[in-house]
């Protein structure tokens, strides 16, 4: 397996056919096509012949940071390149390149120059190399007075006779956009422009300007909408290609009344000066640039940019469109002309996921002490340092997807826009098979960072974390949209996330029937799920997120994150609400006597610590808890419904803690009894074969919920979920490599459903399975 921090920036000659033999595609290129990954082909113009300065590095990372490949096209010393490196485009840039067109390519080829593509070329180019989606700035058009110098830019003819989607911010604004768009006509050119959600129609967009004063022949509303369209172009095998005119950022853009004036006059004096071919655009944007006083150089990074990012989310919709089944769903497609046409439906899919997990991803640093005297404080310490990536939200989601057999597991996060650390993340979490639809890049914001201090023994001495990327608000809309599109059976939720934003996931996740496994990540941020109500809980006869309905279906703190929880929901008072007496009285256990139950069944030590009384304290609000307490196993405590075959089972009485004998049978709450059981370790692990305890937790919860998503029952999975943790515990990486070694062992614990379940496999909430006694409503 690939390692997590490697970067492919090798080149080779790729023959896909007798037509492309002289094309050289990246290796990094040439797989992400192959294995239908999301690329955006770039045009080398943007670097050679652009004006946006220091902003022109950060296109290929804007394109990685949304989920897809780049892949900058030129001709490199005659020899056409698609997924040239940063050094080749610098020396393309030092060296200097031709402006290349279509007419140009075999020029430039034949003299063995360097040749920078424009959209023409860069198409015809990508279109070889099997990329389908292009992210520019402006495309070329008709311009004024071609009626008399019949000026008309190469791209408009590419886009008639070659298949790929150009995202760009329409046509420059110089140009005659009118006619620009007739002749896309006739070239059979689709051209629909992105549009609000309830626009019944749009303007063509004018490059600096959001308006043109010119309709646009359609609308898309979605990156899902235009990837159909794209789609349905490929299934009809309609040669020629797209053109999404995506308008310029509102906040960037230039009123279309001040770019009319300024552009009659630049246009005007290049007529007067006779600049015409190919001096008189470059003519043309110089002035405009002088006449604005630069505020067109502004809008023009701004605007390249939104579009690049767009193209690769276009990209990434496609490939997801092309890999998922097709659902009976619809997208709307809105076309406008003097007919009145009715609105065109395209059959589009959505990505659903067995798992949406909903965490951290971030750059971990592990610092292993490598002395031989105890570590020293308030000094440096000889060390063995390393970097992956990590982050609680990552790992839960690489572990779950490593023993999944099937492709269901997604991951939603944050990163900055700090283009290093952005591409290193993304391109990890693709090369190891996670998908990156759901990771959300937040501008002027730094990527998570988790650095952990090990002893000689590899265990943890300090550690720092630079998560303030997660305490952010989240946007209003995004966890209910992420449930709603990939519809998990289990949503896993980190606490990295505010207080608020931990209600929003656990909110959208009970709208849509999903089960909620909540991980603590520490001490300090396990308090995020019992946060200070706005009124002290225990002033109000509301459940307050109580047992049947309650905060989150399962957990998996450590000693010390169990008890944090248990400290803040008595702090805050959710252990004094009458909904939390309620349900404890229906747990059945006895007034005398309960601590030689929770001898027998935990142990005089973690008695005598409490484990056993504050997990059983937070069940109304958790009614699954595994308690992961390092070389002593894990301690399970869960609520058992009324009518659950374990209350009879002969072999599970050792482990019902508590029976309750309310009539009717589990009362109005519909509790049977408590089910409590320590596993100890099936693969115990030496304290020298420890590499590293980073991960361990996250790996046991990932196992356990991918178990769980496959219909299997809590109890049947810990011991390999412990296996699996101890796998990672071997390893330097924060998620073993080998856990793919436990996928059947964990698909037999998962389906090896004896006659005592703990659940039913239900894909539906809490709140639908308490109909009756005869209801099973463990956690599964």
């Amino acid at each position: 397996m690939r390692s997590m921090t490697r970067t492919r920036t090798t080149t080779t000659t790729a023959r896909l056919g007798l037509r492309r033999a002289l094309l050289r595609v990246s290796d990094e290129v040439a797989d992400a096509v192959a294995g239908n990954r999301p690329v955006v082909a770039l045009e080398s113009t943007l670097y050679t012949h652009g004006a946006l300065g220091q902003l022109r590095p950060s296109l290929e990372d804007l394109v990685r940071a949304h989920g897809a490949v780049p892949a900058v096209c030129g001709v490199l010393a005659g020899e056409p390149t698609v997924g040239l490196t940063r050094p080749e485009v610098e020396r393309m840039v030092h060296e200097g390149a031709a402006k290349v067109s279509r007419r140009d390519l075999a020029f430039v080829v034949g003299r063995r120059a360097h040749g920078a593509t424009t959209i023409a070329a860069t198409m015809l180019l990508a279109r070889r190399a099997g990329i389908r989606v292009l992210g520019t700035g402006g495309l070329g058009g008709v311009h004024r007075g071609a009626a008399a110098s019949l000026d008309v830019s190469a791209d408009l003819t590419e886009l008639g006779r070659t298949r790929v989607a150009v995202v760009s911010s329409g046509c420059k604004g110089f140009l005659d956009v009118a006619r620009t768009l007739e002749y896309l006509e006739t070239q059979g050119v689709l051209v629909a422009t992105f549009a609000p959600e309830h626009a019944p129609a749009a303007d063509f967009p004018a490059f600096w300007a959001r308006e043109s004063g010119v309709p646009s022949p359609a609308v898309v509303r979605t990156e899902q909408e235009a990837a159909a369209v794209i789609l349905a172009q490929e299934r009809l095998q309609l040669e020629s290609g797209l053109l999404l005119a995506n308008p310029i950022p509102e906040e960037h853009a230039i009123p279309r009344g001040d770019m009319e004036a300024v552009i009659e006059t630049a246009v005007r004096e290049a007529d007067e000066l006779g600049f015409s071919g190919s001096q008189n655009t470059p003519y043309i944007l110089q002035r405009i640039r002088d006449l604005t006083d630069g505020r067109s150089v502004a809008a023009n990074a701004a605007l390249i940019q939104a579009n690049v990012a767009r193209a690769a989310r276009v990209a990434v919709e496609l490939c997801s469109l092309e890999s998922r089944a097709v659902h009976d769903n619809t997208t709307t497609i809105t076309t406008t002309s003097s007919l009145h046409q009715p609105a065109k439906t395209i059959r589009d899919g959505r990505q659903e996921a067995d798992i949406l997990v909903a965490g951290a991803v971030a750059l971990d640093w592990s610092c292993d002490y490598a002395g031989t005297e105890k570590l020293a404080l308030h000094t440096s310490n000889p060390a063995s340092i390393r970097q992956s990536i990590g982050g609680v939200g990552h790992n839960v989601a690489l572990a779950a997807q490593r023993v999944s057999r099937q492709d269901k597991v997604r991951l939603y996060s944050h990163v900055g826009d700090h283009l290093a650390s952005s591409s290193a993340v993304l391109g990890s979490i693709q090369s190891n098979g996670l998908h990156t639809d759901h990771i959300q890049l937040i501008p002027h914001a730094r990527t998570a960072q988790y650095v952990a201090v090990n002893d000689a023994s590899k265990n943890l001495a300090v550690a720092m974390a630079d998560m303030a990327i997660f305490a952010q608000d989240l946007p209003a809309a995004a966890p209910t949209a992420a449930v709603r599109t990939t519809r998990p059976r289990w949503v896993v939720v980190d606490a990295n996330w505010s207080a608020r934003g931990l209600a929003a996931w656990l909110d959208a996740a009970r709208a849509h029937g999903a089960r909620v496994a909540f991980e603590p990540v520490s001490v300090e941020k396990a308090a995020r799920l019992f946060p200070a109500p706005a009124s002290s809980p225990a002033s109000t006869s509301d459940s307050g997120g109580v047992y049947p309905t309650p905060l989150a279906d399962l957990a998996a703190p450590n000693a010390a994150e169990l008890a944090a929880l248990h400290a803040a929901a008595a702090r805050h008072g959710y252990l004094a609400t009458g909904a939390w007496f309620a349900a404890v009285d229906a747990f059945g256990i006895p007034a005398t006597g309960a601590r030689d139950r929770f001898v027998r069944l935990a142990g005089l030590a973690r008695t005598d610590a409490g484990v056993p009384q504050q997990l059983v304290q937070l069940l109304p609000y958790v009614p699954a808890l595994a308690a992961t307490l390092g070389p002593d196993g894990v301690l399970l405590a869960a609520v058992l419904p009324a009518g659950d075959p374990l209350l009879d089972d002969p072999a599970a009485a050792p482990y019902v803690l508590s029976r309750n004998h309310q009539v009717p049978a589990g009362g109005r709450l519909g509790i049977g009894g408590v089910y409590m059981r320590l596993w100890p370790p099936p693969d115990p692990v030496a304290a020298a074969d420890v590499a590293s305890v980073n991960g361990a937790g996250d790996t046991f919860l990932g196992v356990l919920v991918a178990g769980l998503a496959q219909g299997g029952r809590v109890q049947d999975l810990v011991d390999v979920a412990q296996r699996a943790a101890a796998l990672t515990l071997r390893s330097r990486e924060a998620v073993s490599e080998d856990l793919g070694r436990l996928r059947d062992e964990v698909a037999r614990a998962a389906a090896g459903r004896p006659a005592a379940p703990l659940g039913t496999g239900s894909k539906a909430g809490w709140r639908e399975r308490i109909a009756g006694p005869s209801v099973e409503r463990t956690i599964q």
